[in-house]
């Protein structure tokens, strides 16, 4: 015998014309909690090679037999993928209430399949399946059958990336002018630094060089501010004012989460000056020789490197070897892990000898 779930509604009538009395009437909603599953229909095509040039084009679209819980009820479904046929690490793609089925673009299955722990640039299998419930709550879930697929992902680049400009910093104020990048922290990709050399002026922070928005700055002194596009520009770092910075070395941190910054000075009285600085390891063909702002002697770049997947350390001029064992940004340090390179592309490269930080940002992903 089923077991029956029950909702009841009361319905409350209050009498108006100075007497306020009331009709109690119950109505029973019953649903059943041991409902029948949606059933997932199988593909016309198993593999599937993503496409990251035409990512809003179709790739995969999934549609179910509904689920049935012996009422009309409004039901919630969610599609979940995984690397594993015990789905033990699901990750849900998309939930839709009332509808039979779901369409994937390229980038959303790619994502999708990035996140349920696929490798890019290979073939591999991956699960889905449909969960039913009711409500906001996720009540009386019910599972559906598995199907799988073979997808082929492209490498989704997640993360954002953020450029010095105006009349404190090397580039001035001109957007494309080789504009520092910040340095992401290798575990919160929110929070970003940059220690250098200021000169007298101040300055902003570009989300992409050669535009003008998204801008960032600061209209209080303690709360960074942005001009997406089609609004008003914030005003400069490091304060609201017209005060302009001092001449010397600082530590500008900022943290795109909690919306703070802060401009510190920094000691490097007792720095080493190499002489050069290049990349060396299995991701190049060979060592690349990196150059130094002619601004600040310690930042270090090379624009438009050719990486594939492997390894790579900065090397100076010392034969001391800096490395880290994350990729695309961290912080390297002498006789350290090499820096694992993931995905073969055209990388613009930035090291900081005072503090070991190192970002590489991919052009094309």
């Amino acid at each position: 015998m089923k077991n029956i779930f029950k909702l009841t509604y009361i319905t409350l009538l209050t009498l108006l014309v100075g007497i306020v009395g009331c009709d109690d009437t119950s109505d029973t909603f019953t649903v059943s909690d041991t409902p029948t599953a949606p059933v997932l229909q199988g593909l016309s095509i198993t593999d599937i090679e993503l496409d990251p040039v035409n990512k809003a084009t179709p790739a995969l679209t999934l549609s179910w037999q509904s689920a049935d819980y012996g009422q009309q009820a409004s039901v919630v479904y969610s599609i979940e993928f995984a690397n594993d046929e015990n789905f033990t690490n699901p990750v849900v793609a998309s939930s839709v209430t009332g509808e039979n089925a779901v369409t994937f673009s390229m980038a959303e299955l790619n994502s999708a399949a990035g996140n349920a722990g696929l490798n890019p640039f290979e073939w591999s299998t991956l699960y889905a399946r449909v969960t039913s419930s009711l409500g906001t709550q996720n009540g009386i879930p019910a599972t559906s059958n598995t199907i799988n697929m073979s997808v082929y992902p492209y490498f989704n680049y997640v993360f954002d990336d953020y450029y010095l400009v105006g009349d404190g910093t090397s580039p001035g104020w001109d957007n494309n002018n080789n504009n520092p990048a910040l340095f992401r922290d290798a575990n919160d990709e929110n929070l970003f630094r940059y220690t250098g050399y200021f000169s007298n002026g101040m300055f902003k922070v570009l989300e992409t060089k050669g535009l003008w928005q998204p801008q960032w700055g600061t209209n209080d002194g303690s709360t960074i501010e942005v001009n997406p596009g089609g609004g008003t520009d914030p005003e400069r770092f490091p304060t609201a004012g017209d005060t302009n910075i001092t001449p010397g070395f600082y530590t500008f941190t900022i943290n795109f989460a909690t919306k703070k910054y802060s401009f510190e000075p920094y000691d490097a009285s007792t720095a080493t000056n190499f002489t050069t600085v290049s990349v060396q390891g299995s991701s190049l063909d060979a060592a690349t020789s990196l150059s130094a702002l002619t601004f600040d002697g310690h930042i270090w770049y090379a624009s438009a490197v050719r990486l594939k997947p492997g390894d790579l350390q900065f090397a100076t001029n010392t034969g001391a070897l800096w490395g880290s064992d994350t990729s695309f940004s961290g912080v390297a340090t002498n006789g350290g892990a090499s820096i694992p390179v993931i995905v073969e592309d055209d990388y613009d490269i930035w090291f900081n000898d005072l503090t070991g930080q190192y970002i590489l940002i991919p052009l094309n992903l």
